[in-house]
């Protein structure tokens, strides 16, 4: 099967792998993006001409009807973890999730895919669940057949999850975590990417899913799952969330008094996120309803943290070296 699909925020973490999946499969691709020059990367997924960047600003009525013109399908991966600027929770998630199913409709698009979280709740405290299920609910007003994926946190080789973390476990003997005791069930950017593509390809019945892997964990075992691969022994201090309040405050009033040029490594609105635990809650399908056998986090964690190992591309080799007879 094949078509014309637009994906919103297409060149980011989980956007470029649906476009593989579906360039893959045949399909037309247009990635929109607010700067199309930093998106090229995206054009080798397919032959000469199938997966194109255009300009397109999703906050904008007419940027957003003129991508999405022609378009069998429209995907919408836009989504932020701190506002900036113009480019608020509100902007974003809810008014421009909206704009998107809007004029998709005005359009004739025949299928809509938005990729919204677990946690998603138009009642919540947090800004970003809250714009996040207010967005969900402005897209199934105007798309109700869409499908909407609620994956938990993502990994793959360019996620700020596990990426950042390693990052920072190579700063010092210790390793501070807000939330240690928080859950979460840690999802394959590669099984969601399938998941959307399935939905694109009307091969997943409109509705919400939650997207969550095999294995559920706290956030202290998670990152002790993260130091082993990266051959790193570091003290995990779980900090309460009350001081995780106060950091968020202090470093959002850091952002705020140096025109966002000082960013803290927690905002007040994700602490709020780490106070609960982010998993599946069994009342959606999720990827065994879709057919999609979950990817294990040992299965892909060492093919990109490697790279924040002692010895780097060399620490399988030291490790060998170390059982040679002398």
């Amino acid at each position: 099967m094949g078509g014309l699909v637009t994906i919103f925020g297409g060149s980011g973490f989980v956007g470029r792998y649906i476009a593989q999946h579906l360039a893959k499969a045949g399909w037309r691709i247009r990635v929109a993006v607010r700067r199309p020059n930093e998106a090229m990367f995206v054009k080798p997924y397919g032959v000469v001409g199938q997966v194109e960047p255009v300009f397109c600003n999703i906050r904008d009525d007419a940027s957003v009807r003129s991508v999405l013109q022609g378009a069998d399908a429209a995907v919408n991966c836009v989504g932020i973890l701190a506002s900036e600027g113009a480019n608020t929770f509100e902007a974003l998630q809810h008014k421009g999730a909206e704009r998107v199913a809007r004029l998709a409709a005005e359009e004739g698009v025949a299928r809509m895919v938005q990729l919204s979280a677990i946690g998603a709740d138009p009642e919540s405290d947090s800004d970003y669940s809250r714009t996040k299920g207010l967005g969900e609910a402005a897209v199934l007003a105007h798309m109700p057949g869409a499908v909407i994926l609620r994956p938990s946190i993502v990994f793959g080789p360019e996620d700020e999850f596990f990426n950042r973390f390693a990052g920072m476990a190579r700063l010092g003997p210790v390793l501070p975590i807000v939330g240690a005791g928080t859950k979460f069930q840690p999802v394959y950017v590669g099984d969601v990417a399938q998941a959307a593509a399935m939905a694109v390809e009307g091969r997943a019945a409109p509705g919400i899913y939650e997207l969550g892997g095999p294995d559920v964990d706290t956030f202290r075992e998670l990152m002790a799952q993260m130091l082993d691969i990266i051959h790193r022994r570091r003290l995990v201090l779980g900090l309460p969330i009350w001081a995780g309040r106060i950091m968020g405050t202090v470093f959002d009033g850091l952002k705020g008094v140096s025109l966002g040029l000082i960013k803290g490594p927690v905002t007040r609105d994700q602490v709020k996120n780490l106070a609960r635990d982010n998993v599946a809650s069994g009342s959606y399908p999720g990827l065994a309803e879709l057919g999609i056998q979950p990817t294990a986090l040992e299965a892909v964690l060492p093919e990109y943290l490697w790279r924040f190992r002692p010895q780097g591309q060399y620490a399988e080799i030291t490790d060998s070296a170390k059982n040679l007879r002398p």
